[in-house]
């Protein structure tokens, strides 16, 4: 069975840097595409970044381009998003998502493994 467990959501001032992970276990990361999404109260679950099997692909959503880091680790079934320049928008559950096809997508739709969330805040 595979599970997703996503940590290190908390408050940071706005301007500052956080760093969330997600951790992969049943299964070795690496027969993965990944993402992070976020949804915010009241809003749609939204694609923040994805990253190939390999972490050779990757690709942003255009609201975090420039700020915000997405990487892998398949020796540790780990996958990161490292956030800077944290605005009170960036503010949402941050969800780690895992699908079985190897090729990129923005859509939630069509991942088939999710976290449970980690709670972003970022005060202004």
């Amino acid at each position: 069975q595979v599970q997703l467990v996503e940590s290190g959501g908390e408050v940071v001032q706005a301007g500052g840097s956080l760093s969330v992970a997600c951790i992969v276990s049943g299964r070795n990361s690496g027969n993965f595409y990944m993402a992070w999404f976020r949804q915010a109260p009241g809003k749609e679950r939204n694609f923040v970044a994805a990253i190939s099997d390999s972490g050779r692909t990757i690709r942003y959503g255009d609201s975090v381009k420039g700020r915000f880091t997405i990487a892998r680790d398949n020796t540790k079934n780990t996958l990161s998003l490292q956030m800077t320049s944290l605005k009170p928008e960036d503010t949402a559950v941050y969800y780690c998502a895992a699908r079985t096809i190897l090729r990129m997508s923005e859509s939630p739709n069509d991942y088939r493994y999710w976290g449970q969330g980690t709670q972003v805040t970022v005060s202004s």
